[in-house]
């Protein structure tokens, strides 16, 4: 009499704590990155130099919390969505690994702890965060209404520059005088550099969101779309770049403008095609885009 072999063990199932981190897109610190750089480059530019330990350590782990909270509450609002499109399928909420109860309540902790962080500053970044806050609930549901929803990302991506005003400069008195109308004019430029790379992104799914219905800046331009990118990455070059020179900036920070407009031409090399792949891997070296310029300014008020 033979026994049956035993059935071979099926693939470990991943614990709460790993489809959390995926979740949250631990794996991929090019999201948080991207909004990383330019609120450190306002952070200096606003303390006209070294913000101190307390400050740097406020936006960079805020900065991190915060993407990390977008991605939660991104993919509940978008889970029907994301089941028809290649890149997304198999996120956490989409197939159910994890609840939309449990997203928004990682979500909403991990938006805790950054407030908390920023109730350690003073009363006018106090205020900023709640707009900021809204920006990035509002972002999501942007794409159902709006041709460009890169607009909305814009500013949600770019309300570290003001808030970093705010906390470098501002006093203890609750209003937003003392962020200076600098601040929001980089927050206009930053905003199409994140067009730029947004559009790079939206390029990938452009075919699934045509299917499913989801609007994106990739679709709206057409087959405008690659000049459109080279325009908003001009714009962005050329508004940031001005501003800098009217803060003050000098040599330095325009030789990190420079490597920046280098790294702008060679996107076009890898977008003019239009491939898939192509197009992801533009969008995901986007932050050493920002670093460039980051790396800039600080030794421009380092070495003045």
């Amino acid at each position: 009499m033979t026994t049956a072999a035993p059935a071979a063990p099926g693939p470990a199932q991943p614990s709460r704590l790993a489809l959390y981190l995926q979740l949250i897109r631990w794996d991929r610190p090019a999201g948080w990155l991207l909004l990383l750089w330019p609120t450190l480059s306002a952070l200096w530019i606003a303390a006209d130099g070294w913000p101190g330990w307390h400050l740097l350590a406020v936006f960079t782990l805020g900065t991190v919390l915060m993407r990390s909270a977008g991605c939660c509450v991104n993919d509940v609002a978008d889970r029907e969505f994301d089941r028809h499109v290649q890149r997304t399928a198999q996120r956490p909420v989409t197939t159910g690994a994890v609840s939309v109860k449990e997203a928004l309540l990682l979500g909403a902790a991990l938006s805790l702890v950054s407030f908390g962080l920023v109730l350690t500053t003073n009363p006018p970044a106090i205020l900023l965060s709640f707009a900021a806050l809204a920006v990035a609930i509002a972002y999501p549901f942007a794409k159902r209404v709006l041709a460009m929803p890169q607009a909305v990302l814009g500013i949600a991506f770019s309300f570290g520059i003001p808030m970093a005003f705010a906390a470098a400069l501002g006093g203890a008195e609750w209003n937003l005088r003392a962020v200076p109308l600098s601040a929001w004019a980089l927050l206009v430029a930053n905003l199409f550099w994140v067009l730029a790379y947004d559009t790079e992104y939206a390029m990938v799914d452009r075919d699934d969101d045509l299917r499913i219905g989801v609007r994106s800046s990739a679709i709206a331009l057409g087959r405008w779309d690659v000049a459109g990118i080279m325009l908003f990455y001009a714009a962005y070059l050329a508004a940031w770049g001005g501003l800098g020179l009217r803060l003050g900036l000098g040599r330095w920070f325009l030789a990190g403008m420079a490597c920046a407009a280098a790294q702008a031409l060679w996107h076009f090399t890898l977008i003019r095609r239009r491939s898939r792949a192509e197009c992801f891997k533009a969008f995901r070296a986007n932050h050493w885009l920002g670093f460039a310029v980051f790396v800039g300014t600080v030794a421009d008020l380092a070495l003045r």
